[in-house]
């Protein structure tokens, strides 16, 4: 993990607690978690740290930009580095397991639905569901 997102707390005048570094670091570790199991990533090293403490961080982390939330179904949203972002979530329906893909893979739909609508799509906060290749019949 660099120092950059250290150096942007502190320029911000917030401090660099160990409390910050465990959820940034569950954040990366995890890739695309929920509140709670960030929680209980952290918990495994710092037994002290409750939910409340975790709903806080991510919260201000989201607000200078070092993580992004994504709403990959109906429970709370999954938080992953706001410098992974730029991805379309594909979210399985059966097993629940959620893929990356680039979002140029949304080019064709962003230009339809401007071209019909009038619409511009923010394809980097895109979820599509459906069913993995695992999961597919017949795979």
């Amino acid at each position: 993990m660099t120092e950059t997102w250290q150096e942007e707390l502190r320029a911000k005048g917030y401090r660099v607690t160990p409390q910050r570094q465990l959820v940034l670091e569950a954040v990366t570790n995890l890739e695309h978690a929920t509140p709670e199991e960030i929680c209980t990533e952290v918990q495994r090293t710092a037994k002290g740290v409750n939910i409340s403490t975790v709903y806080r961080t991510l919260e201000l982390l989201e607000e200078l930009g070092l993580v992004k939330h994504a709403h990959l179904g109906h429970g709370p949203p999954n938080y992953h580095l706001a410098s992974d972002a730029e991805h379309i979530h594909l979210v399985c329906r059966r097993c629940g397991s959620a893929q990356d893909a680039d979002p140029a893979a949304a080019t064709g739909l962003a230009d339809e639905l401007a071209a019909r609508f009038g619409f511009v799509t923010d394809v980097h906060h895109l979820t599509v569901y459906g069913e993995c290749r695992e999961c597919r019949p017949g795979a």
